[in-house]
């Protein structure tokens, strides 16, 4: 018996296994453990306010991520994948950033290991990309993978993902241009758009059907603001787009470019 509750002891106690976290940069990809990680020359500790995913105020060792991201021009496109399929599409310059919004790398460490995410769930390790000072990049919810898996720099999404692009006569600046700039950076981390994504998390936005074809108009925006104010379930893992995220204007032309969307299916 003495044997057993010695060994349940040790059990308990054993701290989370170390993680990998896979750049896949080209000449300059490598894995990171995540012991090097924790030893890395720039890992500091830094203080999130209100973290977008804990929803309260954090604290994390972490990296630059610019540290990493070796032979990295602000004008490539990286890819950051979560363990769960999510895939959110970054474009390199506000990753490289040195001031204002700062993108880091946060590291679990398998010693002192993060809350859980709720009740019930794991926590956002191994390893979450976080930022310093957000707003002043204007960044959204979903540049802040968690769980993450790996980074891969990739063509841009236009250039691998031609279906999803607008009808080419309309004008650079026209507003549903410049609602697919909002789907890419919103809603392409989880949703894919006739077939065409990376992402493996969320339902494709047009095929079968678009949500502008079910949806009256002021119910999707209301949907997109606060998904469980139409839609209640407990495993719901939409988050609501504030204002403050996305403006009315902004949200008004991402509807724009779905219901655009609906002229130019394209079955996978």
């Amino acid at each position: 018996m003495k044997t057993f509750i010695l060994l349940g002891t040790l059990l308990l106690g054993t701290p989370l296994h170390a993680a990998q976290l896979n750049l896949e940069l080209g000449e300059y990809s490598r894995t990171w453990q995540t012991e090097e990680l924790l030893k890395h020359p720039q890992v500091l500790t830094i203080n999130i306010p209100n973290d977008v995913s804990y929803k309260r105020d954090m604290s994390y060792r972490a990296v630059p991520l610019a540290a990493l991201l070796s032979d990295v021009k602000s004008d490539d496109h990286l890819q950051a994948v979560a363990s769960d399929g999510f895939a959110a599409e970054l474009p390199a310059g506000p990753l490289l950033n040195t001031q204002g919004a700062r993108a880091w790398l946060a590291i679990e460490d398998p010693a002192n290991p993060w809350p859980p995410l709720s009740e019930g769930k794991h926590s956002a390790g191994p390893f979450y990309l976080v930022w310093t000072d957000p707003r002043a990049g204007n960044i959204s919810p979903e540049q802040w993978p968690f769980e993450l898996a790996s980074i891969k720099r990739l063509a841009p999404v236009a250039e691998r993902f031609p279906t999803l692009l607008p009808d080419p006569a309309l004008k650079a600046d026209d507003p549903v241009n410049k609602g697919f700039a909002l789907f890419q950076k919103n809603c392409l981390a989880c949703h894919r758009l006739n077939g065409a994504g990376d992402s493996q998390f969320g339902p494709d936005l047009n095929i079968p059907y678009n949500p502008t074809e079910y949806f009256g108009a002021d119910f999707l925006k209301r949907y997109i603001r606060d998904p469980q104010s139409l839609r209640q379930w407990p495993q719901a893992k939409m988050p609501g787009f504030s204002a403050e995220v996305l403006p009315d204007e902004d949200l008004g032309m991402l509807v724009g470019y779905l219901k655009h969307m609906v002229g130019r299916k394209v079955k996978p």
